[in-house]
């Protein structure tokens, strides 16, 4: 941890992951490093590329293609701190560690991004936990569930949604499309019942996205149960039990459980009413709506789009310019727009892309240039699905570490076939 020298202000950034480790190497490269101590906090001195977990199952990637360490992408004179947070003092512009320990701060950037609580939901880490129950929103999770396709011959297979707050939304549509094309290749595919099981009305949140999305589940013959509610996961005998008392039984399941932020976030009461711990955020400034000297971006944040690192990018972004003008006294004007943008598996040497924002929804084009491309949007293509791929690479070598990325930070309709931008 760097010494606070006489003059100098603290800049600290709780999470280095995507979110905070973008951030804490662009301001880095646009503070006086004379007037500015940036400190990152983790409890965890891995870096995970959580896309790639989504990979790990299906023998796509292996293990060792996910992990590296965070020390590797911070910036010379950025201070990487592995220590655990206990709380947050906003009016005392201090944080607390659970060592005992005390870090003030004059700016402080929550990017404590969310966690997988499968405990929220009764019976679900319980006795088939890592038997026949997985996730792969983990490490763990991915590792294991490989383990286990590798020498499961079929049955019901039930991707079951816990709440439709998740990051990476379309993550669980792209389990299903790539576990039809894996038990396809196997020779196996007519053994395997896939079902999606979401409290979901359809298959995702934007109806031009979703109808194409159901076309593609229909085809591949995997069935949608929506406005499904988990209530609990019966053990004994393997099914799912919604609220309103549906149940669907299941041989494998593959679950997405509750999404919530940090417990550091509950433990300050500096969550969201609805007890997700996620920070209550403006959705242009990235401003905390607690206090003014402190700013979210990423999963942390309760803004209402994608929970997505494309979204932690184009927040970076915005972020740093109104950053800046907080150290000048200037009003905050650059403004996020809600941008996402998502590669979407389909199997087979396939993806669909789509763009969106918090106004526009998912439209037919190209991107990221008109006419040119070369990925095109809502379709089906073996140049998204290599565009997915790289994309492991681009997060290494320049989304970390700051580096420009020739992408607009605010969604633009040039190369959209149809529809008009609407002015946030």
């Amino acid at each position: 941890m760097a010494i606070n020298q006489e003059n100098m202000k603290d800049l600290l950034i709780l999470g280095g992951g995507t979110a905070g480790t973008m951030m804490a190497n662009k301001l880095r490269k646009a503070l006086h490093a004379e007037d500015w101590v940036i400190t990152v906090v983790d409890k965890d001195p891995l870096h995970y590329y959580q896309p790639g977990f989504l990979f790990i199952p299906f023998g796509i990637y292996q293990p060792e293609d996910v992990i590296r360490r965070k020390i590797e992408f911070m910036g010379e004179g950025i201070d990487l701190l592995i220590r655990d947070v206990s709380e947050i003092k906003p009016e005392e512009n201090k944080v607390l560690l659970k060592d005992g320990g005390e870090l003030p701060y004059d700016i402080l950037i929550i990017a404590t991004g969310s966690q997988v609580v499968p405990e929220e939901t009764e019976g679900l880490k319980d006795a088939l936990w890592y038997k026949d129950i997985f996730d792969f929103y983990t490490y763990e999770g991915s590792t294991e569930l490989a383990k286990k396709l590798k020498t499961w011959n079929g049955g019901k297979l039930v991707i079951n949604l816990s709440e439709s707050i998740i990051k990476c939304p379309v993550a669980p549509l792209e389990f299903c499309f790539l576990a039809d094309a894996y038990f396809s290749e196997r020779g196996i595919r007519d053994k395997v019942e896939i079902s999606y099981v979401t409290p979901l009305s359809g298959a995702f949140t934007k109806p031009k996205a979703t109808r194409m999305l159901s076309s593609l589940l229909g085809e591949k013959n995997i069935k949608v149960i929506p406005d499904f509610y988990v209530y609990k996961v019966d053990n004994d005998r393997k099914v799912l039990v919604s609220y309103d008392e549906r149940e669907v039984p299941f041989d494998l399941l593959v679950t997405i459980p509750v999404n919530k932020g940090s417990d550091v976030i509950g433990n300050s009461g500096m969550g969201d009413e609805d007890g997700l711990n996620f920070v209550p955020t403006d959705k242009f400034t990235l401003q905390s709506k607690k206090a003014q000297n402190i700013f979210v971006l990423g999963d942390a944040t309760n803004v209402p789009t994608s929970k997505a690192g494309s979204v932690a990018h184009f927040e970076a972004e915005i972020l740093t310019e109104n950053i800046l003008s907080f150290i000048k006294g200037l009003p905050l004007e650059a403004r996020f727009d809600g941008h996402s943008n998502c590669f979407i598996e389909t199997g087979f040497g396939k993806a669909v892309l789509i763009d969106f924002n918090y106004n526009t929804e998912p439209l037919k084009g190209t991107f990221p240039f008109p006419v040119v491309g070369p990925l095109g949007l809502l379709k089906e293509s073996r140049a998204n699905h290599w565009g997915k791929l790289a994309f492991r690479w681009v997060y290494w070598h320049l989304l970390l570490t700051g580096k420009k990325i020739p992408v607009s930070t605010k969604m633009s309709m040039a190369g959209k076939e149809t529809g008009e931008e609407v002015a946030v």
